[in-house]
Order: structure tokens, then C-alpha cells, then sequence
């Protein structure tokens, strides 16, 4: 339909709650379902008073929600109705049907407004709902530097007396399967200056440019995690930046004993160094559980530092209240790890298992059941071979292709059928050599197993592989 003019403003029209009129007054405020209503102008509102409709502007005017007559009002005088009409911009729901795609301006709907982030791929973490355990759900002693149970979780560990056991524990919050669970096995209750224990998750370099750091443009990150302690307190988290040997840091407060709770902390991008672009380490997440004084006393750098400063031991565990190696009876446990870009933390992005394992074998895998190495699951048979090399012989069984390319060539360890390392077992007369090495390795696979004795060309033999490239 045309029309002459601005074409009216449709839908909504309104009738306003009911107003008694109170003796010698003249103003009277607006409501529809008891809440109150803003007409855009005089103009856009019908009003009975007495029978008669009033003019707008002469007879009443509005501000606001308050309409005021022109002369006070008395007893007898009846409001009989208020209609409000049209939807105009700052009043009420608009009707169904009325808002079309036409009508949402460019860059207005955010990700924050939305019931899902539909960004994929946005959790910088790798395994963090702790889904991926390749080398054995658990570990009876975790390691300075050493991976030793979930995928993706190492540990700076130093200890006069103390000891830790890690695991994939199946005590987690809703809507999470697994959870990291560390416990003191022995106690240090009083901590030497250099003892410290601190799990850490590490990111590879490769693929973070969109992070900005090194610019003024350098984007904030939002963590959030679920955790659990027996240990109520303040913890202390620190955001390491490779490329500056230095971080900033966080807290967060366990209130509750042995309850699941949520936490979310902001960092500042780094504006001072850039993301070096390469295979090596880029960020760095470590999770402060004891600290003894060559760690604490320092200025601790809080998490709204925009340019890192360089690494002061003192401050690696400034604000860290607790101590979690003072009892045999303390665990510690997390899941539902989340680093995202931007300040608002997004609820936990879950991927399929095969994407989560494929991004975990980047860094680890093996041809075996998890954690187990003595069994013939993923002992795969492959073809003897017999070479000889710098005049030397040498006898080689055939090699393997990774399931997953490496972020570096990786340390490729063989298997024996009975978990003996750098085994191999011969399949026809159930001959195991040892000693055995992987030759020619490189991102993808290695050429040959290889030992300077044992082999018989042309027989096939078994063995299996773990293959490291972690950061």
C-alpha cells in the first residue's frame, strides 16, 4: 500500500492500566501491566476524559511516562481510557511478525548477544574439558617438566620432600565426564626456598597472530575454569609470554572445601612483543600450588599489565595463599579449561573426541591402547628389510606413518609385544631383538626400525611407537 507521506508506525497499540483520579491533581503516571510507558509525543495517544476525547497538546500534554491535564482534576471525573498508539522506539515489545532481517543494522548483533558463540574453534586450550589421556590415566609420580598423564599437562616442579600423583579423575562438575585431579602422596609442610609445584599447559606459536600481541590493538583473553580443592584460599595464576621469558598474573579464591566452583579472570594482551609465528612455545598457563620464598616476597604483576615485564622469580607466587603440599589429605582439580579472545567468557566449547584426539596427537601419540604398552593392540606387522650403510651392516624392519603431522619431528620410541622399549618382536619364530631404533624420522613418519643386528630379511615382525614432539 502507498502512502503520502511517512507511512505509519505499526503494531503494539496499548491500552493503559486503569487510573482513578485523585481530587484537585492533574498529573497522573502511565502504566501498561503495571509498568510504566513512555509515548514518543502527545500526538501519539488517544485519551477519553469524561466521554470526550481530549486534544493533544491543549487539553494534556506528556513527558515522560506522566500525562498532565490542563486544569486539575475532581471528584466525578472519570479517565475512561488511555490508548497508546504505534511502536515507537522506546516503548514496550514489538508486535510478532513486525522486525524483518531489513531492519537489523549492519554489525549489530554480537557474539555476547547471541545463546551460543557460533566462533569455532575459539578455546586457545587444548584437551581442556581433560577428555584425551594417552599415556595412562594416571600417574603415580609426576615429574619436573614431564608429561605424565593428560594430554597437554605438564608441571614445574621442584621438591625438597614433596610428591604428587595426577590423574584422569571422573569427579566433575555438570556437564563434564572428566577432570584433572592432582594429590600430595608426601608432604612438605614447611617449603624450602626453591621448592614450588606449579601444573602448566603450554600453546604452540604457530597460528596466534589474531591475538595482536607486540601492537596497541593487542586483544584481551578471558580464562575461565571449574575447580576443586580441599583447600579454600587464594591461588595464584600466571600467563607466560615466551617471547618475553615474563608474564602477568591472576588470582582466584577456592571458598568452598571440595566443591566444584567457576572462575573467570582477564588478561591483557601483551603490547610490548610480538608472537614469534613458529612451532615453539607462544603462551603458557601455570596454575601456582606451592611456593616457597625464592617465589613470593616480589611485587606481584597484576593481570591489567599490558606490556610484560621479564621474569623476577619472586613474583611467580606472590599473591599465592596456599600451600597444597602441608597434607597427604590435599587434591586439587580442574576441568573446563577455556582461553578465549575478547573480555566476556563464553560457555565451554566441547569438541567431537576424534577432533580433540587429532589435536592432541600433534604433540603425542601411540599405536597402543592408552597408557598401555604391553599388548599386541596397535603392534602393527611390517616387512623386514636388510641394508647396509657407511660400509657397516645394519639390518632395518620397515617404518610407519604418524596418524597426525608433528609440530616438530618427534622422539619415536619402538615397543616390544611385552612393553619392552625399544623392542621388537618377530612374528614367526617369536624372536625379540632389542635396542632397536627409529632412523630417518621427520614430521609424518620414519623410514625404517633399525639395529646393527637380528633382523632376517623378508620376515615381518610387530612392534609399536609412542612419537613426542611436545613443547
Amino acid at each position: 500500500m502507498a502512502y503520502i507521506g511517512r507511512q505509519p508506525t505499526i503494531g503494539n497499540f496499548q491500552i493503559c492500566d486503569a487510573i482513578s483520579v485523585v481530587n484537585g491533581q492533574a498529573a497522573y503516571t502511565m502504566q501498561v501491566g503495571g509498568v510504566n510507558v513512555n509515548p514518543q509525543s502527545a500526538n501519539h495517544m488517544i485519551v477519553s476524559l469524561n466521554g470526550t476525547i481530549q486534544k493533544p497538546n491543549s487539553s494534556y500534554t506528556v513527558a515522560n511516562s506522566v500525562i498532565t491535564f490542563s486544569s486539575n482534576l475532581a471528584t466525578g471525573d472519570v479517565i475512561d481510557f488511555i490508548q497508546i498508539l504505534g511502536d515507537v522506539l522506546d516503548l514496550g515489545v514489538p508486535s510478532d511478525g513486525t522486525v524483518t532481517t531489513a531492519k537489523l543494522a549492519d554489525n549489530n548483533i554480537t557474539t555476547a548477544k547471541l545463546a551460543y558463540n557460533p566462533n569455532p574453534n575459539r578455546n586457545i586450550i587444548i584437551n581442556g574439558d581433560m577428555s584425551i589421556a594417552q599415556r595412562g590415566t594416571s600417574a603415580t609420580s609426576l615429574g619436573h617438566a614431564q608429561y605424565n598423564s593428560i594430554d597437554r599437562w605438564s608441571q614445574n616442579l621442584t621438591a625438597s620432600t614433596m610428591a604428587f600423583t595426577g590423574e584422569q579423575s571422573t569427579d566433575a562438575p555438570d556437564g563434564f565426564d572428566y577432570s584433572y585431579k592432582i594429590s600430595c602422596t608426601t608432604a612438605e609442610a614447611s617449603l624450602s626456598a626453591s621448592s614450588r609445584m606449579m601444573p602448566l599447559t603450554r600453546v604452540e606459536d604457530s597460528n596466534l597472530g589474531y591475538l595482536k600481541f607486540g601492537t596497541s590493538s593487542a586483544v584481551d583473553l578471558t580464562m575461565s575454569f571449574y575447580v576443586k580443592s580441599n583447600k579454600t584460599g587464594t591461588y595464584q595464576i600466571n600467563l607466560w609470554h615466551n617471547n618475553v621469558s615474563g608474564y602477568i598474573s591472576g588470582t582466584y579464591a577456592i571458598s568452598s572445601a571440595n566443591t566444584w566452583e567457576k572462575k573467570t579472570i582477564v588478561f591483557k594482551g601483551d603490547q610490548g612483543t610480538a608472537m614469534g609465528n613458529d612451532s615453539g612455545i607462544a603462551l603458557q598457563l601455570e596454575f601456582v600450588l606451592a611456593g616457597g620464598s625464592n617465589y613470593t616476597g616480589g611485587t606481584f604483576v597484576p593481570n591489567t599489565t599490558t606490556t610484560y615485564p621479564s621474569y623476577v622469580a619472586n613474583t611467580r607466587a606472590a599473591n599465592q595463599g596456599v600451600n597444597l603440599a602441608d597434607s597427604t589429605s590435599n587434591t586439587w582439580q580442574i576441568t573446563g579449561l577455556q582461553l578465549e579472545v575478547g573480555s566476556t567468557a563464553s560457555d565451554f566449547e566441547f569438541l567431537p573426541v576424534d577432533v580433540q584426539t587429532q589435536r592432541c596427537e600433534r604433540y603425542y601419540e601411540t599405536s597402543m591402547s592408552y597408557g598401555d604398552y604391553s599388548q599386541y593392540q596397535g603392534q602393527q606387522p611390517v616387512a623386514g628389510m636388510a641394508s647396509s650403510t657407511y660400509g657397516a651392516t645394519v639390518s632395518t624392519a620397515g617404518g610407519r606413518q604418524f596418524r597426525t603431522w608433528k609440530r616438530a619431528a618427534p622422539t619415536v620410541t619402538l615397543y616390544h609385544q611385552d612393553g619392552t622399549s625399544g623392542g621388537i618382536y618377530r612374528i614367526h619364530d617369536a624372536q625379540k631383538t632389542t635396542g632397536n631404533v627409529a632412523v630417518h624420522i621427520n614430521q609424518n613418519g620414519f623410514l625404517f626400525a633399525s639395529k646393527t643386528s637380528a633382523f632376517n630379511s623378508g620376515f615381518y615382525y610387530y612392534y609399536g611407537i609412542t612419537a613426542d614432539a611436545e613443547l
